[in-house]
């Protein structure tokens, strides 16, 4: 199961039929995903900053005429930040990692933000009664390698961050590890391509719907502390 999990994973990194676009195009893949009535996003990455604001936007809107949309389902699923990481980290000496619980707490906090913000707006739209929405974040294990946008289950654009990216820290705070997605180039895979697109669409949503499945709900939707 391993191998072939591996073996469709590999598959799906072939040279797509569509030019890579950039992630700061995003706004544009989630206008078109919400024309139609059952809306679903999933999003695999860092923090999903750059879809947020996208959605943060649309969703607004839909406060005012949600147009054909009545069911709108939006899940991102980001690295578990309460564990020790490699990425994000501090930069150390001769450039190795070093973990650092304080920053990745700040990015954990940067989620919750997005998280909880996004969550408030649907149950708005919900409670309106045009529109049921519902939007969460989950954590899984690992590092922000790969970042994943999917729209209704039909179009999939993937890339690579650049894991070695450097931001400064604040005052005489270190450099760390952070990568930055509005950089990260994304290729781009559609079920009305060709028959190794049909087939890269249909192994990253097994692979999204598996990891969600195995991830963690957050500590602000299971009532704890945050």
């Amino acid at each position: 199961m391993l191998y072939d999990t591996v073996k469709d994973l590999a598959a799906s990194l072939r040279t797509p039929t569509r030019a890579q676009v950039k992630s700061r195009d995003l706004g544009t893949f989630v206008t078109e995903a919400f024309q139609v009535r059952n809306v679903e996003i999933s999003f695999l990455g860092y923090t999903g900053e750059t879809l947020y604001n996208a959605l943060y936007h649309r969703l607004e809107g839909f406060l005012d005429d949600p147009g054909p949309t009545r069911r709108v389902s939006i899940r991102f699923l980001v690295p578990d930040f309460r564990q020790s990481m490699s990425v994000p980290s501090r930069v150390g000496p001769d450039g190795t990692p070093e973990d650092d619980e304080e920053f990745r707490r700040r990015v954990e906090l940067k989620c919750r933000e997005y998280d909880l913000t996004l969550s408030a707006i649907a149950q708005r739209l919900t409670l309106a009664g045009r529109v049921t929405a519902e939007c969460e974040y989950r954590f899984h294990p690992g590092i922000p390698r790969d970042k994943v946008c999917i729209f209704n289950r039909e179009l999939v654009l993937h890339g690579l961050y650049d894991l070695v990216a450097r931001t400064m820290g604040y005052g005489s705070e270190p450099e760390y590890y952070d990568p930055k997605g509005y950089r990260t180039d994304l290729n781009v895979w559609s079920r009305e391509d060709s028959d190794d697109a049909k087939a890269a669409v249909a192994t990253w949503n097994k692979h999204f719907d598996d990891l969600w499945g195995l991830a963690d709900r957050p500590p602000w939707h299971r009532g704890a502390a945050a």
